[in-house]
């Protein structure tokens, strides 16, 4: 059986074709009816995720492999089996409400697509990075086979444009090669890519009942992508599409640089940012980055380092406000951060139905709240919207020929901050917000369709 899988930055998703129409598969049994499962990860100790894989991968070759070249960090793991750790992982809501109880535990990683095309990881770290990935490609093909009751070997796997790296198309090799790896030896026989906003494209065009040319804007949870494209009823059984790209652009800026610049602009003031030294200068900024850069390897082994903690308590001896540093230093003491930029997520998510919000901050200290209003979202962000005008205007340069439609996918879509800034920009466009997590799902699972049937 072949499907479409999203494996996306901040949420997954699986679909089939059924009724020779797109069907999306319900991931999340805690939630029922819902079809997307967090990008999200926990285990109690990172050592139990290879012994957890070791276990879950199908017999044969891939499996062979991947016992041989992991012996020692399963071995790690099965140790920590005999110190009363679990092997179980935890994936989507239940990981992160499993790190929420006490995040001073365990291994907790969200969006790991994030890091796929970091080429500043040490060989143990990429490692690491492709057992991630292997165990949630593992847990959601197998939650698929379960619903449709068949085996499934056959994929088609969206990719943005281009990987969240600093090395051009070194990230892009490395982040293809960890994916293809991890998806083999989950038991996909047959593993091929689609650019995601082609995905987002071809779902879009169904609706179409004339040949348009349309700009794609899938702003996902790391990166934004467009392509321009001619579309139209009559290309739906043409299976090279590739001839009606006109051009195309991608750029690490997505949902979780919303998040992180939001709980830096709004949220981290109440930890000390923007006041100041007894000395009158203002307070470093550098390590309020680090405590929200939460997709950023670097930035977040800088902030829970030991020279971290004494520079902190340095800081806070110097500081007109003491109590603010105080709360900064328990956040890393805490290990809070994920906490700290999950609250972020969902003050901008409710932001997109009301002009404000209140933020829960009780977790850092008894009944302290923040009112949030849009406006600080759009604020704090207009730096990544700037970026992302920056890559449809080159996705256009490059066409030479001026859309008849902006298609808008991604979670990130659904802010009125998106809509907005773009209808401010292109006033003569069709604007169309997609479904904004569903459109990608549903075009690979066309694609596939397309190559396996």
């Amino acid at each position: 059986m072949f499907v479409g899988f999203d494996y996306g930055t901040s949420n997954c998703a699986v679909g089939f074709i059924q009724d020779e129409s797109p069907i999306l598969v319900s991931l999340d049994q805690s939630q029922q009816g819902n079809t997307y499962l967090p990008s999200t990860l926990y285990a109690a100790h990172r050592n139990i995720i290879p012994h957890w894989v070791a276990r879950q991968l199908p017999d044969g070759a891939a499996k062979q492999d991947y016992l041989l070249q992991r012996r020692g960090p399963i071995q790690a793991g099965s140790n920590l089996l005999h110190d009363g750790y679990e092997d179980t992982l935890f994936f989507g809501q239940e990981a992160l409400d499993t790190y929420l109880e006490d995040p001073e535990e365990g291994y907790y990683i969200k969006s790991p697509k994030s890091f796929l095309g970091a080429t500043s990881l040490n060989p143990l770290q990429l490692n690491l990075m492709e057992d991630v990935v292997t165990a949630m490609i593992c847990n959601i093909k197998q939650k698929a086979e379960a619903q449709l009751q068949q085996d499934i070997t056959q994929v088609v796997l969206g990719k943005p444009v281009n990987f969240q790296g600093l090395k051009g198309e070194e990230s892009n090799i490395q982040a293809l090669s960890l994916l293809t790896g991890a998806a083999k030896r989950a038991g996909f026989k047959d593993v091929e890519f689609l650019y995601e906003p082609l995905a987002a494209g071809f779902d879009y065009e169904q609706s179409l009942t004339q040949e348009k040319t349309v700009l794609v804007v899938d702003i996902g949870g790391g990166t934004t992508d467009c392509s321009l494209l001619k579309m139209g009823p009559e290309n739906h059984l043409i299976t090279d599409r590739f001839q009606h790209v006109l051009g195309y652009s991608g750029e690490r800026v997505g949902g979780n640089d919303f998040d992180i610049h939001f709980a830096q602009r709004s949220l981290m003031p109440e930890f000390g940012l923007n006041s100041f030294l007894e000395n009158g200068l203002p307070m470093p900024v550098k390590p309020f980055w680090n405590a929200v850069a939460i997709n950023d390897i670097g930035c977040q082994t800088d902030f829970y380092s030991l020279a971290n903690v004494t520079s902190l308590r340095t800081l806070q001896k110097s500081a007109v406000d003491k109590h603010l540093l105080d709360r900064l230093i328990n956040l890393q003491k805490q290990k809070q951060t994920y906490q700290l930029v999950n609250l972020a997520e969902q003050m901008k998510k409710a932001l997109s139905a009301d002009a404000q919000a209140i933020a829960d901050l009780s977790f850092v200290e008894s009944n302290l709240t923040l009112e949030l209003q849009r406006q600080e979202l759009a604020e704090a962000n207009q730096a990544q919207l700037v970026k992302i005008k920056a890559l449809m205007d080159e996705t256009i340069a490059q066409a030479q020929v001026n859309p008849d439609v902006i298609f808008v996918t991604g979670g990130t879509a659904k802010s009125p901050i998106i809509y907005q800034f773009i209808q401010s920009h292109y006033p003569n466009c069709e604007i169309v917000i997609g479904d904004h997590f569903g459109s990608v799902t549903k075009g690979l699972t066309r694609w596939s369709e397309k190559l396996y049937r």
